[in-house]
């Protein structure tokens, strides 16, 4: 990709672009999350994010975080239309004993959260995020190859121009460094459904 496309909405407290490689440091006190439980809304997690029109596509990143040591230190995939409306995936430190591989989808300012526990000896993961029109997937893969499904959602505000990409935030006291590569973008390969058909009016 392209990543001289991409702009920072909120810039992280340092970042190392080169050879299609993107090295970001969080900031301390950083998230995404609307109002839902916790009845608080964060809207201050830097994200990177480049435009597009196209109603089909898959976009896919590998992350790497060897660096995440502390509570909730998370990097991933992300789609942000604004404050109140978007879906990200990624893993959160939880301990030294498991993280939570997630994904939160936000709708007109209400958040979600769909989590699995997995080892905290996992320190890499590559996202694939799939556009067919406004309904998105999220999936995770081990090794790049062979992925599997995380959340299929629909976006309320989603249909039109969207913005998508990456991002990386500490929602609490730490700092640590996240390493995205191999981003690719192309022909959306969540394929159509091929069950049930849809109703008619």
């Amino acid at each position: 990709m392209d990543l001289s496309t991409f702009k920072w909405i909120r810039e992280p407290q340092s970042c190392k672009i080169k050879n299609g490689r993107i090295e970001v440091v969080t900031k301390p006190h950083t998230d995404l999350w609307q109002r839902t439980y916790y009845h608080f809304r964060n809207d201050n997690a830097p994200v990177f994010l480049t435009e597009t029109e196209e109603q089909y596509f898959s976009f896919t990143v590998k992350t790497q975080f060897g660096d995440s040591h502390h509570r909730f230190d998370q990097c991933g995939v992300v789609l942000y239309l604004d404050g109140e409306n978007w879906l990200k995936g990624s893993i959160e430190y939880e301990n030294d004993a498991f993280q939570h591989l997630g994904s939160v989808v936000t709708n007109e300012g209400y958040s979600d959260w769909a989590t699995t526990e997995i080892p905290a000896s996992v320190k890499a993961m590559w996202y694939r995020l799939s556009r067919r029109g406004d309904d998105y997937c999220i999936e995770c893969s081990a090794d790049g190859k062979r992925f599997s499904q995380m959340r299929v959602c629909h976006l309320i505000r989603g249909g039109g121009r969207i913005r998508f990409g990456i991002y990386a935030c500490s929602p609490e006291e730490s700092s640590f460094k996240a390493v995205f590569s191999d981003l690719t973008f192309g022909e959306c390969l969540w394929k159509a459904h091929d069950g049930q058909q849809p109703d008619r009016a």
